[in-house]
């Protein structure tokens, strides 16, 4: 899964359960499960501040946010009487929507057996800037090392999408969908590209912690943090082979969990972001 915007984006947030999240890590989540699509009217700035306050970021760095999100145009800034307001661009709405196919998806780790995309690269070594932000992006998207310059992802993965903003790496990298011939270790493989430990341990974290109260305050930040720490989760694990990962693999019941779990918050976060657009006169 690739992601939409560039990953640093200044400050961030978290706790001592479950990862930490920037602050526009947090607002894309907000924004993808309860304004896209949803018919509503600008946010004013106070609900976007005062959401991002609910999930430990200060006022000062939302602030900063949201000015490096309009200048990146995920955001576009209106202004009522002396009230900022804010609402979705054409840029994010499609960012939003093709995250949501696998964030909604019935069985987001799964992909047809035995398919694979394989993509080379060649950056000089005098451009390792590049060579890093290739790489930021391909972790991102889904894709493990297997060798230096050599990168695996489980599946189909959009190579253009993943590096489109980065045209001279476009130029330098090649990319198959592929299958293993017979004989070959995929477990082997998939072991030595990815830290498989650390993804399992990834999904019971999630399981575990979303299995308990949510660990903050307000219908609108519990279903936030909800997103982000699954957002989270799918990408750590791209949807590594069930087959190739030891028994009892726990992606099934991270899903499971993550679905009850937005089941029973999204119907108040839904009812909470409509009071506080009624108290500031934005829905009648």
């Amino acid at each position: 899964m690739s992601t939409p915007v560039d990953p640093d984006d200044g400050g961030g947030t978290g706790s001592a359960q479950g990862p930490a999240h920037r602050p526009q890590e947090l607002l894309l989540n907000f924004l993808g499960a309860l304004v896209l699509d949803a018919g509503l009217p600008a946010l004013p700035s106070s609900t976007l501040l005062d959401l991002l306050g609910d999930l430990g970021v200060g006022e000062a760095a939302a602030r900063a946010t949201l000015q490096r999100m309009v200048q990146r145009d995920l955001l576009a800034r209106g202004q009522v009487g002396r009230t900022a307001e804010y609402s979705l661009t054409p840029r994010i709405e499609a960012v939003l929507r093709r995250a949501d196919a696998r964030v909604s998806a019935p069985a987001p780790f799964d992909h047809p057996a035995g398919e694979w995309t394989l993509l080379s690269y060649s950056v000089p070594e005098s451009r390792r800037d590049l060579r890093h932000r290739v790489r930021t992006r391909l972790t991102w998207a889904g894709f493990g090392g297997v060798r230096d310059g050599l990168w695996l992802a489980p599946g189909t993965v959009d190579v253009a999408d993943v590096l489109g903003p980065l045209a001279e790496a476009a130029e330098l990298a090649d990319a198959f969908s592929a299958r293993p011939l017979p004989g070959t270790d995929v477990g082997a493989l998939v072991h030595r590209a990815w830290d498989v430990p650390a993804v399992r341990a990834a999904h019971e974290s999630f399981a575990a912690t979303w299995s308990r109260p949510p660990r903050v305050v307000g219908s609108l930040a519990q279903l936030t943090l909800l997103g982000a720490d699954w957002l989270h989760l799918l990408q750590t694990d791209p949807g590594l082979p069930a087959e190739h990962l030891g028994p009892d693999w726990p992606a099934p019941t991270s899903t499971a969990v993550y679905r009850r779990a937005f089941d029973a918050l999204a119907p108040a976060a839904r009812a909470a972001l409509e009071r506080s657009l009624r108290a500031t006169g934005r829905v009648a």
